[in-house]
């Protein structure tokens, strides 16, 4: 079978809507209180920062460890951190549809909180069914999110075998490609959910090993962000996905 000779997914810098976020579920709110749509979310000057940061690591990749192609999430956000983290390095860059973040149909704009108020049922029904087969009304559950990467995964592999490869996206995305591209069930990728919160700007990584196969070589790394001056690693921020 096709396969690439390595594979990274960025999750984007800290958002407009993660401070957001993080303010209102310390407050209690019901509501995160953004206005517009989550695809025009904005990076926030700290994610401008981490995206910058980014590119820096990028840059010092030696020639044979430097992406071929980038792809990103076609949110503003990911785009943004894609733009700025790949600003004179030369590498080609597209927007695919599939990257975008996960879904969460009538529970977006939700905090925690806010879900058990005004949906106490779908919060019940989310306890029945599990993190990993929920799916919020008009919204996405995992397996979901796993059918269209494992789509875009198979174009990446035909596409551009042998070739590097930098993905651009969103924190359930990071999950998710590690189910598919390391075969996880559906326990082993929900103990990864409980111990990890994938920070901004953090890398995840699989290189081709000598059997041919992609495997891990880092996850949720963010390394380049803990550099002197560099800009704070996101790793406490909530996003606003509730369930």
């Amino acid at each position: 079978m096709a396969e690439l000779a390595a594979l990274w997914i960025v999750r984007h810098g800290e958002s407009t809507a993660n401070v957001a976020a993080t303010r209102a579920e310390a407050s209690g709110a019901e509501l995160v209180g953004l206005n517009h749509r989550d695809a025009d979310v904005r990076l926030s000057p700290t994610g401008e920062e981490q995206a910058r940061a980014t590119g820096r690591w990028l840059a010092g990749l030696p020639e044979a460890r430097r992406p071929d192609v980038a792809v990103t999430s076609p949110y503003l956000r990911a785009v943004q951190t894609a733009e700025l983290a790949l600003t004179g390095s030369g590498i080609p860059v597209s927007r695919d549809e599939r990257l975008r973040d996960r879904e969460l149909g009538a529970l977006d704009g939700l905090t925690e909180h806010g879900v058990r108020q005004r949906f106490p049922a779908e919060a019940e029904r989310r306890t029945r069914l599990g993190k990993f087969y929920y799916r919020p009304p008009g919204g996405e559950s995992w397996p979901d999110v796993a059918l269209r990467l494992r789509a875009l995964l198979g174009d990446l592999r035909r596409d551009h075998e042998g070739q590097r490869v930098l993905l651009f996206g969103h924190d359930a995305l990071v999950f998710v490609l590690r189910y598919l591209v390391e075969g996880l069930t559906e326990a082993e990728l929900l103990a990864l959910t409980r111990t990890h919160s994938i920070a901004n700007c953090s890398v995840t990584g699989w290189s081709i090993d000598a059997e041919g196969r992609l495997v891990p070589d880092m996850f949720n790394d963010v390394t380049h962000l803990q550099r002197r001056g560099g800009p704070p690693t996101g790793k406490d921020e909530v996003r606003a996905e509730p369930l």
